[in-house]
C-alpha cells in the first residue's frame, strides 16, 4: 500500500494505491468460504467447483471486497500519517479494473493541533455580594406583587393596572397576520407591547372603544412590520387594579411556613435568594472564563464540524418549537442562521478537551453525587431526585457534563488572576433593570 498527503490548511488529501495482489486474495478467500455454502442448480451444497462460483459471484465479492479494502486502508494510512480526521471522508476511486489494483483518494479535515495559552497574566472578574436587610424587603415586595388580588376598578386605568382588551390592528387600512386578539389581559408598564400601546391605555375605563395610531419599531422581529405606520382599533372589556396581601401570619403560612412565623419566613427567603446568586454568580464565573479561553485561542475549527452542529442546534430549535404547538410548516430552519454559535461550541469542546487531556482533569464522583444533590435540595423529596438521577446513565451523564465544565472553571481560575467586583443584589440578578 502506498499512501501520500496533501494539505491545505485542515484539509488533507490522501491518495491510496493497493496492490492487486490484496484484492486477489481477499476476494480468493471469500469465494472459497461462499462454496461450502453456496446453492447452485445441478450441483450438491458444498460441491461447486470454485470456477463456477468466481463465474456467478466473482464480480459481487470484488466489489464487496473492494468496499471493505477501500475502509480498512483508509484507517491504516491515516494511522500511518498520523492523522486525526474530523468527520467522515470524501472518497473517489480511480481505479476499479480487476487486475490493476485500487487507487482512490479520500478528502477530509483533520482535529487542529492546540497549543493551551499562558494564563498567568489573564484577569478574571469573580462577581462578589452580600444579600442586606433591604434586599430581603424588595423580594417580599416582589412576591406580594405576584400573589396581588384583582378587583375592578370604576375609574380610568393606571400604571400597574390590569386590562382586559379587544383589539384589531390595520395597516393602511387592510388587518395583518397576528393584529388581532380577544379578552388580551395586560399589565399597564410591563413593555410586552409596542411603544406608545400600553400608554394609550391609561385613563381608559370598562367598555371603553379608542383608537391608537402607533409605528412598528425599526428592529421589529416580524421584517414585514418593521417600521410601518399601525392603526389599533381597541375595546376594553375590564380594568383591574391589584391589591397587594398584607405581610402576615396568613402571608408566610401561604408561602409554606406551616406556622406562620415572619422570621422563619424571611429566612426561608433569605436562603432561596442565597441559592439563585450562588448559581448567578457561578454562571458569571463560568461565562466569564470561557470568554477567557476564546479569547486567548486563536484556532481554525473543522467546517465538517461546524456543519454537523449547525444542523444539530437547528433540528433542536425546531423540535422546542414543535413542543409549543407550531405545525410542521412553520417549522423551517435554516442552519446557517447557527452557524456563528456553532463553531463558538466547537471551538470551546476542542480547547477544552485539550486542556482537560494536557492536564489529566478528571471528573470526581463525590463533586458528581455533591452536584446532584445540589440540584436536589430545593425538591419535597431530594432523596427521590437523587435516586432518579443515578438510575439512569444518561441523565447522570448531564450532570458529570456540567462538573467537568466546573473543573474547567476551577483549573482556569487557577492559573489566572482573580479581580474580586462588589454588586449589589438586583444589579447582579437583573442587569438589564440596571442598563442606562
Amino acid at each position: 500500500m502506498q499512501v501520500s498527503v496533501e494539505t491545505n490548511g485542515l484539509e488533507r488529501r490522501l491518495t491510496v494505491t493497493v496492490e492487486e495482489a490484496r484484492i486477489a486474495e481477499a476476494v480468493q478467500s471469500r469465494l472459497n468460504d461462499m462454496r461450502r455454502t453456496v446453492k447452485l442448480k445441478g450441483f450438491r451444497a458444498g460441491k461447486v467447483p470454485l470456477k463456477v462460483v468466481q463465474q456467478h459471484y466473482g464480480q459481487q465479492v470484488r466489489q464487496e471486497v473492494i468496499g471493505d479494502v477501500l475502509q480498512s486502508t483508509f484507517y491504516e494510512a491515516v494511522s500511518q500519517e498520523n492523522l486525526r480526521p474530523a468527520g467522515a471522508p470524501r472518497f473517489d476511486t480511480k481505479s476499479l479494473e480487476p487486475g490493476k489494483g485500487l487507487e482512490y483518494t479520500a478528502t477530509f479535515e483533520i482535529y487542529p493541533e492546540i497549543t493551551i495559552a499562558a494564563l498567568e497574566n489573564e484577569t478574571i472578574e469573580k462577581p462578589m455580594c452580600d444579600i442586606t436587610d433591604a434586599d430581603v424587603d424588595n423580594m417580599i415586595e416582589n412576591i406580594r406583587k405576584q400573589h396581588r388580588e384583582w378587583e375592578p376598578v370604576e375609574g380610568g386605568a393606571k400604571e400597574g393596572d390590569r386590562v382586559s382588551i379587544d383589539f384589531k390592528g390595520t395597516i393602511e387600512g387592510e388587518p395583518f397576520e397576528g393584529g388581532e386578539a380577544k379578552d388580551m389581559v395586560i399589565e399597564i408598564g410591563q413593555g410586552r407591547m409596542i411603544d406608545g400601546f400600553e400608554e394609550g391605555l391609561i385613563g381608559a375605563k370598562s367598555g371603553d372603544d379608542l383608537t391608537l395610531d402607533l409605528v412598528f419599531p425599526e428592529k421589529y422581529h416580524a421584517e414585514n412590520l418593521a417600521g410601518k405606520p399601525v392603526q389599533f382599533a381597541i375595546h376594553v372589556n375590564s380594568v383591574e387594579s391589584g391589591k397587594l396581601p398584607a405581610v402576615d401570619e396568613a402571608f408566610a403560612k401561604k408561602l409554606g411556613i406551616e406556622d406562620g412565623d415572619l422570621d422563619k419566613m424571611r429566612e426561608e427567603i433569605r436562603n432561596n435568594m442565597q441559592r439563585e446568586l450562588d448559581e448567578k454568580i457561578k454562571n458569571r464565573l463560568k461565562d466569564g472564563v470561557m470568554e477567557k479561553i476564546l479569547a486567548t485561542h486563536d484556532i481554525e475549527v473543522p467546517s465538517t464540524l461546524i456543519d454537523s452542529e449547525s444542523e444539530a442546534l437547528a433540528n433542536r430549535m425546531m423540535q422546542n418549537l414543535a413542543s409549543q404547538g407550531l405545525s410542521q410548516s412553520d417549522l423551517k430552519m435554516d442552519p446557517a442562521m447557527f452557524r456563528d454559535q456553532a463553531e463558538r461550541r466547537i471551538k470551546l469542546g476542542l480547547i477544552m478537551s485539550e486542556i482537560v487531556k494536557q492536564h489529566d482533569i478528571k471528573v470526581e464522583p463525590e463533586k458528581v453525587r455533591e452536584a446532584v444533590e445540589n440540584i436536589a435540595r430545593p425538591y419535597e423529596h431530594p432523596e427521590e431526585v437523587i435516586k432518579w438521577y443515578y438510575a439512569d446513565r444518561s441523565r447522570l451523564a448531564e450532570v458529570e457534563s456540567l462538573v467537568f465544565e466546573e473543573q474547567v472553571v476551577d483549573w482556569v481560575m487557577n492559573q489566572a488572576k482573580v479581580e474580586e467586583k462588589p454588586y449589589r443584589f438586583e444589579e447582579l440578578m437583573n442587569p438589564q433593570s440596571n442598563a442606562g
